[in-house]
């Protein structure tokens, strides 16, 4: 497969994904659908001047996107990709509910991914002069989490009580993995903008096996979570291609 080369390429490629996924009826539709939403608001964020350098962040936002439409092609193709996408992947097979599947998408796309796309658009360059660019581009993806939030309400009314999952925060459990992921994101990314050539591959391998134990924790939650989880799970609905058209408008 071709990488995208533009964001508007990317959002058609996006498009065809969640197309795919209503006509097989395939939970791979849930993450693409949300992305969908990221992509586009941070192309209109680019489009209104929001950034330092808006060519450099549509760089960063191809290359990130370009990692999630492979890992796409490797599973459609049955090849080997990350072990965090191979988890999120795998999953999709499985009844897990809606906020699992966004949660093990955006845990390997933007705790892996998007530091891997930080550091290969600063190359060559010192990685903190696109530190306020890169937090602009997190805010714009954190805007969306309310909007995320009250889709899945309406979508089973239990969610509601997600917000109670993580006693270390008032906010919801979706906003909070977010945040977490972003920061993370950032620290890889400038961990790998330090690494000798040689130790590039080896460190990305390294970061991906410890963003797969978060996967494994998230498809296994601890007994509250997994209790409020199976009670959601029982109020969704069963039809996933109706999920998809849901959360694709």
């Amino acid at each position: 497969m071709l990488p995208a080369k533009t964001i508007t390429e990317v959002i058609a490629r996006l498009d065809e994904i969640i197309n795919e996924s209503i006509a097989k009826k395939s939970r791979l539709g849930y993450f693409a659908c949300l992305y969908r939403k990221m992509t586009i608001a941070v192309q209109k964020g680019i489009n209104d001047g929001m950034f330092t350098d808006g060519a450099r962040m549509e760089k960063l936002d191809v290359i990130f996107a370009n990692r999630y439409l492979n890992a796409y092609y490797c599973k459609s193709q049955n090849t080997a990709t990350t072990s965090s996408w191979k988890i999120a992947f795998d999953a999709t097979s499985q009844p897990y509910t809606v906020i699992q599947h966004l949660l093990l998408g955006m845990n390997a796309h933007i705790n892996l991914d998007l530091g891997v796309a930080a550091a290969e658009t600063s190359k060559g360059l010192d990685i903190q002069l696109m530190k306020k660019d890169f937090d602009l581009i997190n805010d714009v993806i954190g805007s969306l989490i309310n909007i995320v939030q009250k889709d899945l309400e309406e979508i089973c009314l239990p969610m509601k009580m997600l917000a109670y999952i993580d006693n270390k925060s008032k906010e919801s459990v979706i906003n909070f993995s977010i945040t977490t992921a972003r920061n993370t994101a950032w620290a890889n990314a400038v961990g790998l903008s330090t690494v000798l050539p040689t130790m590039y591959d080896p460190y990305v391998k390294t970061l991906d096996s410890k963003i797969a134990i978060v996967a494994n924790n998230i498809k296994n939650p601890n007994l509250s979570q997994s209790f409020l989880l199976r009670t959601i799970r029982a109020f969704e609905p069963t039809d996933v291609g109706e999920i998809i058209n849901f959360l694709k408008d």
